[in-house]
């Protein structure tokens, strides 16, 4: 493994905790603060933000929050503006999914989030790429955060900042349970679709271990083939280099930054979206060496490769180029 991706956990983090306020990313918060900063940059800093968007004051920050995390939005002065990945998907006319209507938009967005370079998330990309146990307690994981925090060199988050990115996180991801007064919650919150957390048991159960957070290993066999191996290639060339090469199946599944841990895919749905991918793509190839190990080939810059594999995904569009990763700078992302 390459140095930079052998460092302490948070190291490539932003210390974001906390910064969304308490809210998880809702159904219609992207869609609006895009079209907001399309008529203006500064729309959500107005003293009539709260008109514009239809949410309440200590909502807007936190939408603003989540835009820049997805990598949907970036700073310009005193403002923000759209990206060109943010047009790519979200534009009115030529957007891949403007209305996130399709479940493998929301992989996607996972995938933007959890891989981001810097990432805002960090409780986040701790937990799907580096957390030794699938199941925790809350108190448990809040512990070994702060010693992650503390080992990447940002100021230890007290522990109710902690709590509060917990108790985001899975709300962002675990189903609840579906009675009348939980249903709104359930429609709000479009992340729990993709079931990369199992449910919380209700408070007051023997197996409630004080809320534990317990991740669905086997989620990832759900998401779309497209999205997998876009992942793939968009961490090849991040950790192996822009140009053609190849990268081991072994370190797609095993690496903390890589889809098969955040996107909870296991070597053998990673092998199946990835030789299916092969089959149709002449410049892919998953070849096996002599000991048995499993390579990903790929004859064209994988940025490139990836674009095109991604459109896959989304049949009404022609093939569109997505920017490189990385091409942001971390100042331009905060």
């Amino acid at each position: 493994m390459s140095p930079r991706y052998a460092r302490a956990p948070m190291s490539d983090c932003l210390p974001a905790f906390g910064r969304h306020r308490g809210y998880p990313p809702r159904y219609g918060w992207l869609r609006k603060v895009y079209d907001a900063l399309l008529r203006d940059p500064t729309a959500l800093r107005r003293p009539d933000a709260t008109v514009l968007l239809g949410v309440g004051k200590s909502m807007v920050p936190s939408m603003a929050f989540w835009s820049q995390a997805f990598g949907l939005a970036t700073r310009d002065g005193q403002g923000l503006v759209p990206t060109e990945r943010a047009h790519w998907l979200l534009d009115e006319e030529a957007g891949a999914d403007p209305y996130l209507e399709l479940d493998a938009t929301l992989w996607l967005l996972h995938w933007w989030l959890v891989s981001a370079e810097p990432c805002h998330v960090p409780t986040w990309r701790y937990l799907f790429g580096h957390s030794p146990f699938s199941r925790s307690s809350r108190a448990e994981l809040q512990g070994r955060l702060a010693a992650a925090a503390e080992a990447a060199g940002h100021k230890t988050p007290s522990p109710s900042v902690l709590a509060s990115d917990i108790a985001c996180l899975v709300s962002m991801y675990a189903p609840g349970d579906h009675t009348a007064s939980n249903i709104e919650d359930e429609l709000s919150n479009p992340f729990r679709i993709l079931h990369l957390l199992d449910p919380e048991p209700p408070a007051g159960r023997p197996v409630d271990r004080s809320h534990l957070v317990a991740l669905r290993r086997t989620a990832g066999r759900r998401c779309p083939v497209p999205v997998q191996v876009y992942a793939s290639l968009d961490f090849a060339a991040r950790a192996v280099g822009p140009a053609a090469g190849s990268i081991s199946l072994g370190r797609l599944a095993s690496d903390p930054l890589g889809p098969g841990r955040l996107l909870l895919a296991g070597s053998a749905d990673l092998r199946r979206a990835l030789r299916q991918a092969a089959d149709g793509n002449a410049d892919l190839a998953v070849v096996e060496s002599g000991d048995g190990q499993e390579t990903l080939v790929y004859s064209r810059p994988p940025a490139l490769l990836a674009d095109d594999v991604l459109a896959g995904a989304y049949p009404a569009l022609p093939p569109a180029p997505l920017p490189a990763p990385g091409v942001e700078s971390p100042q331009s992302m905060s």
